[in-house]
């Protein structure tokens, strides 16, 4: 029987060897990149504290002013009085005319707009301290090489990364049924290195020892990526809980006196009401006037990075409508929230990173050692085929 999982586990490291050594790579680079980012970058992330904070709304007029076609979406504030504050926003520009030599104004529609932008500005004093977007950095080439092989969210290559993903669990599952030993000596000879042998021997044990060590950390992270690449396997989680992938929607906001809107501070300061203690308020502008607005926090001592809470307010009123905190989500909700941090290794924080860290490079190990095992018993068959073979002959002369 180990014989037919021993093919099948080199079968389909072959095929997919490639994939998963780019991906654990990729993966590996990405574990830290938040951290490497504020470290590299201290002056787009952190400000000199300096007497009281702007008002939001006098803070996205600065960015206004700095980008007169900008359409802000929303801002983002911290709790940290060294963090400068995100204004998000999208750039609009003239909409291409498709009609040849038509140059007229009217006749060109409405502005197309551009990908989004994060504008990090000084809380205190308004500078605009960096103009940033992520598909422009040295990283998203890393992410994009790691999600989709540098091809299209919806192309070739992601489906490539999506199957060899799969495959890979199934790789992680014979690798262990081929690691299981039959006696305690064998046992012992799998489970530790034996560094001080020859190379074919620390290949070997490199392979098979650190695999099993690995395999469930792996097969974690694998598990847990083939929520990006397959929506199947997404509906499936809420399908598995039997619960909505839909979140609370807040009552709409109806402005009977015909007043005007609340302004942003207004908005934050009644999130405040609700959750005093955040790490971070996301204040995001209603999409029509009868949205209300939603304010994304973080509490101070959440499950994970991503398990935030949301307050909707009333634009006209400032009165807190609904609420919805992490732990009222459904459990699909909560589930699929908690792929992200359990994929990039920051579920508990400096600690798991550095697991996620080598476990990834150990996972860009496996497929050469697996080769290299690969190639050395392919030689000593053939070796032993010849020996029989020189056997036979001096047997067939005598």
């Amino acid at each position: 029987m180990k014989v037919f999982f021993r093919r099948i586990h080199l079968y389909l490291g072959l095929a997919a060897g490639l994939v998963i050594l780019i991906a654990c790579l990729t993966g590996a680079i990405l574990v830290f990149e938040k951290d490497l980012q504020m470290a590299f970058n201290e002056d787009r992330y952190y400000v000199n504290p300096q007497g009281q904070r702007l008002s939001l709304d006098v803070l996205t007029q600065r960015v206004k002013d700095s980008f007169p076609t900008a359409k802000v979406s929303g801002v983002k504030l911290y709790s940290d009085p060294k963090r400068s504050a995100e204004v998000n926003i999208s750039l609009a520009t003239p909409k291409e005319n498709n009609a040849k030599g038509n140059t007229s104004a009217e006749k060109k529609g409405p502005p197309a707009r551009q990908p989004g932008y994060t504008i990090f500005v000084n809380p205190y004093t308004g500078q605009i301290l960096e103009k940033y977007s992520y598909r422009e950095t040295w990283y998203y080439t890393v992410f994009a090489l790691h999600r989709w092989l540098l091809g299209s969210s919806n192309g070739v290559g992601k489906l490539i990364v999506g199957v060899s993903t799969l495959v890979f669990l199934f790789i992680l599952i014979t690798g262990i049924i081929l690691w299981w030993p039959k006696t305690k000596k064998i046992l012992k000879q799998r489970l530790k290195v034996k560094w001080n042998a020859g190379w074919k021997r620390v290949n070997h044990d490199m392979h098979i020892v650190l695999g099993f060590y690995s395999a469930i950390f792996l097969f974690i992270f694998a598990f847990t990526g083939l929520a990006w690449s397959f929506k199947w396997f997404e509906k499936g989680i809420y399908s598995v809980t039997n619960s909505s992938p839909k979140r609370a929607v807040a009552p709409p906001s109806v402005n009977e006196e015909g007043i005007g809107r609340i302004s942003l501070e207004s908005a934050l300061a009644s999130a405040k009401t609700v959750y005093a203690d955040a790490q971070f308020y996301n204040v995001s502008q209603p999409k029509d006037s009868s949205e209300s607005i939603q304010v994304t926090a973080l509490r101070s001592n959440p499950a994970h990075e991503s398990a935030t809470d949301i307050v909707f307010i009333d634009q006209y009123s400032g009165n807190v409508t609904g609420k919805q905190t992490f732990e009222e989500r459904s459990l699909g909700d909560r589930v699929r929230s908690s792929f992200k941090p359990i994929h990039t290794g920051s579920i508990w924080g400096t600690p798991s990173k550095i697991v996620a860290f080598i476990v990834c490079l150990l996972g860009v190990t496996f497929p050469v050692t697996g080769v290299i095992l690969w190639i050395n018993r392919t030689r000593k068959k053939k070796k032993s085929v010849s020996q029989i073979r020189e056997v036979e002959e001096v047997a067939y002369a005598d």
